[in-house]
């Protein structure tokens, strides 16, 4: 079972990280804004020195560390994992995520941003990995107690 739950989401996390890096190396090449729904998504290069929503601006270093911890608690707590498939897809879209700005912060002091709803600050597919692994995750943990 061990391998079994390595491979499903050491594998996932990684589909995530490639998305990711290159959904931001084609938004980092082609665009500068592209309204896909006018005044309501664009897709909007954004190079962001922040966290979600802007706080911690110029931080990276702060930020990489958390994300070092993020990255750390996920393997010190692997065993522990429950043994289920929909606990093993949340902690990898978190740890693909996690590892995907992580990327950015390291390489270009900024993550690339991207993704514009216009009544929401810009985010990527590592934002939403994230996002969605940590929902997914909680609304698990709820239901099993």
């Amino acid at each position: 079972m061990k391998y079994k739950k390595e491979s499903f989401i050491f594998s996932i996390a990684l589909l995530v990280v490639i998305i990711d890096q290159l959904a931001k190396l084609l938004a980092s090449k082609n665009i500068t804004s592209l309204p896909i729904i006018t005044n309501v998504f664009h897709l909007t290069y954004i190079r962001n020195t922040g966290a979600a929503f802007g706080i911690l601006q110029n931080q990276q270093w702060l930020l990489v560390w958390i994300s070092i911890i993020v990255i750390g608690a996920i393997l010190y707590y692997f065993d522990k994992l429950p043994k289920s498939k929909i606990a093993w897809t949340s902690i990898a879209f978190i740890l693909g995520g996690t590892i995907g700005n992580l990327i950015d912060r390291i390489r270009l002091n900024y993550v690339i941003d991207f993704l514009d709803f216009r009544i929401w600050p810009a985010f990527n597919v590592a934002d939403s990995a994230l996002t969605v692994g940590a929902v997914i995750l909680i609304i698990h943990l709820i239901k099993k107690k």
